[in-house]
Parts: C-alpha cells; structure tokens; sequence
C-alpha cells in the first residue's frame, strides 16, 4: 500500500454544523484518546475495523453462511441470532473478504484508504456547493496521521480552500502548531479539567492538550479556534469544573467556548463492532442546565454558544 495513503472513515457533503457556511467533512481514522461516550468509536484505530449489523443479517432467516465460508481467518460462525464474529481473529485480517460476499450490507469495512489527490479530487467537486463554507477535517483525531492530513491541508491552501479542524489538540506540540499554520478556524475539545478525571474517561493526561491550546494561543497564528466542552452529566457538567474551565480561559486569554450535549448517535456503532458501550443509558443535559452553565461563562465576559448555535 502506498505510504502517502490516508484512512477515512467518513465523508459527509452540506454539513452546517462544523465550521462556517456549508461544508465537506471529511472523519480520520485514528485518536490518542479513547472517550467511553465516543459517537465515532469505529475512528479510533488507523486501521480499517469490520462492522456487523445485526438488523441487516439474514444467517437466521436464509441459512446464509456465505460470510462464514469467505473467513479466511475462520472467525465468523453462526449463532442463534445472526452470527457471531472472534474479533481478536479479524484484528489480523488483512482481506475481509467476508464483507465482499455480504449482499445484504450486514458486514462492512470502518474507513477507505485515500492518496492526497484522490481526496482532493473529491473537494474539487464538492466545492462547487460549498456557500460560505470549505472543508471541515474530523475524526477521530484528525491530526494523528501526521503525514497525510499536512499534505492535504498544503494542498488546500494551495487551492485557497477554508481549512477547519475538530481536534483534541492531542499531538506533538511542534506538529500542532505546523498543521494549524494551514488551519483557518478550530473546534479544540476540553473534555475535563481536572487531570484524574481527564484520564479516568478518556485514557489520557490533559495537560498536552492545554499546553498546546496555550501555545497556539500566544503564537502568531492568525486563524480563529473555539473551545468546545461535549456536556456529560455526572462527569464535567460541575460549575466547579466549568469554573476551572472560565479560569483557563481568562488566563490563555480566549473568548468563545461552545458546550456540546451529549447525545447517543454513536450507540449502534459500539455494537456494530462488538463492544458495550457505558453510555447507552445516559440522560443528556437538560436545556436549563445548560442555559445555567452558560451563564457562569457570560457573567465573566466570555462567549458561550450551546450545541449548534454557534456564531460563525
């Protein structure tokens, strides 16, 4: 495979909601960070993971074993219900050539690989509908394959195309700062801050995370970069978390945070790769609890959007 290739799991046309005007997002495979309420669980991996969809399986219903004899690896066999999938064996496939013989889409690959060009070539012609907009890198985290993403934002820039990322600021600081030099406006997640309880939902420290938006901060960078708290109730909807948060903002000197509900679009996902998800039970912030965080940030000068109303 060639070395410049990227993995992308997702590439979703008129999105509105991440970045100004209209956009193409594109979703990186891969993340340092591993949150347990994640909607986006099948980008964690530079790797393309498969997924089943039980509601789609008709092994039950036709006797269809057509998966079972394409495993290479024999690790697919046939349950009550549909099939059952060895996933430590899959984690070595290197053909899934399971997902081929599939006619019902029960089976499918997370991600397709892309060289620089070919996503280009996929911008070009969504720009043709872009109003206000460009394109919008996510993930996973989208800076983790270092190579691939500055290629393409070097080409964007090229292109004069508006570059935005959703990132978890996770990387080598040195790298960070050079990627966002080809950045024109940022959504930096701050899942908690507090150390302990950063790494207890996520499996990493904070403290890169900080540094790095208190470097791009203090640097010479012209673009604009909006903080962002995705609100779990029972983890970092605290007001002394929130506090915590205000202070860190007075400090670094920043102005705009965004507080993301939680919500529970990515439950089927944790399924369709075979593992439990924490969060399939949890409540979503109510409109007036997050009006009340809101609050705490507007009475010290800072601007607050919630969810999608965001001031672009």
């Amino acid at each position: 495979m060639d070395d410049r290739k990227g993995l992308v799991f997702d590439i979703q046309g008129f999105s509105v909601h991440d970045g100004p005007g209209s956009r193409t997002t594109v979703f990186l495979s891969g993340c340092p960070l591993q949150c347990r309420w994640c909607a986006n669980p099948e980008g964690w991996k530079v790797r393309q993971r498969l997924m089943y969809s039980r509601q789609k399986c008709r092994a039950d219903q036709e006797d269809c074993r057509r998966c079972i004899e394409a495993c290479s690896r024999n690790a697919i066999g046939k349950a009550d219900e549909g099939i059952v999938i060895d996933r430590a064996l899959c984690e070595s496939c290197g053909d899934f050539f399971c997902t081929q013989s599939c006619f019902k889409e029960a089976l499918r690959l997370s991600g397709n690989w892309y060289l620089p060009e070919q996503l280009m070539e996929i911008l070009a012609r969504d720009r043709n509908y872009w109003v206000g907009g460009g394109v919008t890198f996510s993930g996973g985290e989208p800076l983790m394959q270092k190579a691939f993403i500055l290629d393409v934002l070097k080409r964007c820039k090229e292109a004069r195309i508006h570059t935005a990322v959703e990132t978890t600021a996770f990387v080598e600081p040195s790298f960070f700062l050079e990627a966002m030099s080809y950045v024109d406006f940022a959504f930096i997640d701050i899942k908690h801050m507090d150390e302990t309880m950063h790494r207890a939902q996520t499996g990493v420290s904070n403290q890169l995370i900080l540094s790095n938006i208190k470097a791009l901060a203090q640097s010479e960078w012209q673009g604009r970069f909006i903080l962002r708290i995705p609100v779990i109730k029972g983890y970092n909807d605290s007001k002394d978390n929130i506090q915590k948060a205000i202070d860190f903002m007075e400090e670094t000197k920043l102005q705009e945070i965004n507080l993301l509900p939680f919500h529970r679009m990515g439950d089927s996902k944790w399924s369709q790769l075979g593992e439990h998800y924490d969060y399939r039970d949890a409540e979503a912030p109510s409109d007036e609890e997050l009006q009340e965080m809101q609050k705490l940030f507007s009475q010290r000068g800072l601007s607050c959007y919630i969810a999608e109303d965001v001031n672009y």
